[in-house]
């Protein structure tokens, strides 16, 4: 089959590789029909983690089901289905307990699996034309009878929306309440896209990139550009000298200035700034125990320079941690089928798997319009003028059919949602 494959720094390849085959009598085989580049991707991409050379990735994925084992009782051939990036047993204690990211059994020595990630298992991505999906009557969810025409939405239940619901969750929030949240990126739009939903009275968002803050001021959030280092100012001032009330950090550990410089505690600490006191913290962003790759000290051992002083007299408190994708997949799944919703207004570009190395290169790179790439491993590469997007991100066919479609139906979505 064809796969995107990892070969070290910033070197991502298209490869034959071996078609997966059953394991266990409770794996499923599935034909991948939408992947998804994650932001999460990038830090592998960049050589930031311990990959392996020679992994396929790819942790956001749907498909529909060709082969199942002989122990899988409900899921079907034939079914289409969304995989939690969670690579999850479904009964040790913590998945008990829906906590199905720091499963206990699918990565021995370590709590929670994932698909082509690094130090999360074995099992390899579904940047590929088939993925095998252990347990998979645990591990699929089966999706309505619409999904073949609202793949793009349906997909982002694997990851990005539930992450960015995971934020607002893990803050604390309830209706009514002010959310500033940190990063616009497809994660921190689908934060946004969450607290909206949820029946925040303000959205905040705060990143320097126009074409992301249009799409946050699109779905109803107040754009906040921090370029020139008043964001935190402008926070408290729209909240009449408060701060919000629940805060959401969406960067992670290499989060910048202005100038371009990695500053891994950037975000934390403008959180705890912009956040009233005995607010709320979720912090999903990606921080790792180790980054050799920092130029930081503390932050090549994983550690922060954090202002604990601040957090513990403010009162705050803080949520943290990889999303539990089955916690929260099914009821948004709801939302797509029967409420309008379309988190795949985020998307920018739809490419072939042939499509991809470039496509890294360019979201890597923050290019403008290159907001999220959804990979088509039967799509073939359509002429490169017609996919790469302009500086302006309107020119390319994909770039702006999709963008289009989206921006006629989000604001929408969210209204009747």
């Amino acid at each position: 089959m064809k796969a995107i494959v990892y070969n070290g720094p910033r070197d991502v390849q298209v490869r034959d590789m071996p078609d997966p085959k059953i394991e266990c009598p409770t794996d499923v085989i599935v034909k991948i029909t939408t992947t998804n580049i994650c932001g999460s991707d990038l830090h592998m991409y960049e050589g930031r983690t311990s990959l392996e050379r020679g992994r396929i990735i790819g942790h956001e994925n749907l498909g529909e089901v060709v082969e199942v084992g002989k122990a899988v009782m409900q899921v079907k051939v034939g079914d289409k289905v969304c995989m939690p990036f969670n690579v999850a047993c479904g009964y040790c204690k913590n998945c008990e307990r829906s906590m199905t990211s720091a499963c206990l059994t699918m990565n021995p020595g370590s709590a929670g699996a994932g698909y082509g990630y690094a130090e999360m298992g074995p099992y390899e991505g579904g940047q590929a034309e088939y993925l095998r999906v252990p347990h998979g009557d645990f591990n699929c969810l089966k999706l309505p009878e619409d999904a073949a025409e609202k793949e793009s939405d349906y997909v982002m239940l694997a990851d990005i929306w539930p992450t960015g619901y995971h934020a607002v969750e893990l803050s604390g929030f309830q209706p009514g309440e002010s959310v500033v949240i940190y990063g616009c990126g497809p994660v921190g739009l689908m934060a946004a896209y969450s607290a909206v939903m949820r029946g925040a009275s303000q959205v905040m968002v705060v990143d320097r990139h126009p074409e992301r803050l249009a799409l946050a001021e699109q779905i109803g959030a107040i754009a906040i550009d921090d370029s020139n280092g008043d964001h935190v100012e402008q926070v408290v001032e729209l909240t009449k000298g408060e701060g919000a009330d629940r805060g959401c950090e969406c960067v992670g550990y290499q989060c910048h200035d202005p100038a371009g410089h990695e500053v891994p505690n950037a975000t934390m600490t403008d959180l705890v700034k912009s956040v009233r006191t005995t607010g709320g913290l979720g912090v999903v962003g990606v921080f790792v125990p180790e980054d050799p790759g920092a130029a930081d000290k503390l932050a090549k051992k994983g550690q922060i320079a954090f202002d604990f002083g601040a957090l513990w007299s403010k009162g705050l408190t803080m949520g943290t941690g990889q999303t539990n994708v089955k916690r929260y997949n099914r009821h948004l799944c709801n939302l797509i089928e029967r409420a309008g919703a379309t988190p795949s207004f985020i998307v920018s570009h739809e490419l072939s798997l042939d499509e991809a190395p470039e496509a890294y290169e360019r979201f890597d790179a923050r290019e403008a319009g290159w907001t999220k790439v959804v990979l088509r491993p039967a799509q073939q590469p359509v002429s490169t003028r017609a996919t790469r997007a302009s500086p302006t991100g309107k020119s390319g066919t994909a770039t702006r059919h999709t963008r289009e479609r989206h921006r006629a139906h989000a604001g929408h979505s969210v209204k009747d949602a």
